[in-house]
């Protein structure tokens, strides 16, 4: 009796939400609406003793757990029926050491916190476009951005992580990751994918000096595609690494291709550079901005988006051929509605922070990719899910003879073979770290890493 009594000893502190709450709807929404689970309670930690007791808490008694920060699982991996949440989102201080070049974050940050506390010391690291992604889940799955192929990815910036783990049988305690110690922990938080290991509270990020960038913008016809595309996949690349820009490929009911970019330099130097562009004959805007506005100006693709959503996203290792090209015009002529579209980012190339790390020193292992797609779909009405993720699907088989892979943080349950699309070469190594910090496979969701077998020495 004493023994049953000290396991289920644990409570549970923080904000605690459960079915009931006036908050308890708002609490329990993902980003992406196409998912609408109904967790047994959520817990808004405010500090890292919050966070212990609540993984505590769920294993004494055996409830499922997930991790969230943004919410912004494409396929709804942090949030579960009949579980717990254990939400880190009311963890936002930022500090900044300018002198050191580091700065301490904890994870549940959204992205525009972050860059906004940065930015007030005239510093930043190298991250993503959407302001409310959090900055837990973006930093472990990698964290692509517009710095970096001048600065690497998100994860190339991450010096420590303090994590919560599960200990022993029923308990959790926190574990400081750093090149000295845990530092294959350290490797596996740089790629390795959010909610593996345990939950991420805090980060120190070596921050990079900033002040005013210049940004682009070039819109072309739908018609254009055939000629605009192939010469951006050649141009991206290939143009100096500070220079990181976007094309966006429109359903053809919008009928518009738009690339964006972003130049550590001035607006002169951008005209010059954007010229092999701008041959098919295109309105530009170019302009010098501080580096706070252009996260602004690219933020706003990610704003007032249709709520549901299906995403997969794929590399690119040499421009497409004719036949991809194709590809994309036929599937985004008939695509389901207006709110579908392909959307692509220079990565690699030319001397890029990226591709200079080998595709083992991290977790994050598609370090010679040139280009990230993300083919994605949105609706509003539940009776238009099932066309929409059909045509995503369909569109990804498609592009598969041309692309390799896809990116942990554009998840997609129908990859069958997700580690290797994920992970590559590095998925041996990540159930071996997983096997020695979650030996009891408490962190898991339904492609979350599995415990590897003992290796024999």
């Amino acid at each position: 009796m004493a023994q049953k009594l000290k396991k289920k000893s644990t409570r549970l502190t923080g904000r605690i939400v459960i079915p009931g709450n006036p908050s308890y709807n708002t609490a329990r929404m993902e980003f992406n609406r196409r998912f609408s689970k109904f967790p047994r309670v959520i817990v808004f930690c405010q500090r890292t003793q919050d966070v212990i007791n609540a993984v505590k808490w769920a294993r004494e008694r055996g409830i499922r757990l997930r991790v969230r920060s943004g919410r912004h699982s494409y396929e709804g991996f942090s949030t579960v029926n009949g579980g717990i949440i254990i939400d880190v989102s009311e963890m936002n201080k930022v500090k900044v050491d300018r002198k050191n070049r580091e700065a301490i974050v904890q994870t549940g940050n959204p992205l525009a916190r972050v860059y906004k506390k940065l930015w007030n010391k005239r510093v930043a690291i190298p991250a993503g476009t959407a302001p409310d992604v959090g900055t837990a889940g973006l930093t472990l799955g990698g964290g692509i951005g517009l710095l970096s192929r001048k600065y690497g990815l998100t994860c190339d910036n991450l010096k420590q992580v303090k994590m919560v783990v599960a200990s022993g049988r029923y308990g959790a305690k926190t574990i400081v990751a750093n090149s000295k110690k845990h530092s294959d922990l350290l490797w596996a938080s740089r790629g390795g994918g959010g909610g593996n290991f345990g939950v991420a509270t805090e980060y120190i990020f070596r921050v990079r000096p900033i002040s005013s960038v210049s940004i682009y913008s070039i819109t072309w016809k739908w018609s254009d595609l055939e000629k605009v595309l192939p010469v951006w996949q050649r141009w991206a690349p290939s143009v100096t690494n500070r220079l990181t820009s976007t094309i966006e490929v429109a359903a053809k009911q919008v009928g518009t291709i738009v690339s964006t970019g972003q130049l550590l330099g001035g607006a002169e130097e951008l005209r010059r550079l954007i010229r092999p562009l701008l041959r098919a004959g295109t309105p530009v805007k170019v302009k010098t901005v501080p580096f706070i506005k252009a996260t602004h100006f690219f933020a706003e693709s990610d704003l007032n988006l249709e709520p549901k959503f299906k995403i997969t996203g794929a590399y690119g290792f040499q421009p497409l051929p004719p036949e991809g090209v194709r590809i994309i015009r036929d599937f985004l002529a008939k695509a389901p509605n207006r709110h579908s579209s392909v959307w692509s980012q220079s990565l690699g190339g030319a001397g890029s922070a990226v591709s200079r790390v080998s595709p083992t020193a991290t977790a994050y292992p598609h370090r010679k990719a040139e280009i990230i797609y993300e083919l994605s779909a949105r609706w509003r009405n539940n009776g238009e899910q099932e066309r929409n993720i059909q045509w995503v699907e369909r569109f990804r088989r498609a592009l598969r003879p041309f692309v390799k892979g896809d990116y942990v943080n554009f998840p997609d349950l129908q990859i069958k073979n997700w580690p290797k699309a994920y992970y590559g070469e590095n998925f041996g190594r990540l159930k071996q770290v997983k096997r020695k910090y979650d030996p009891h496979n408490v962190f898991r969701f339904a492609q979350s890493i599995p415990v590897g077998k003992q290796v024999r020495k």
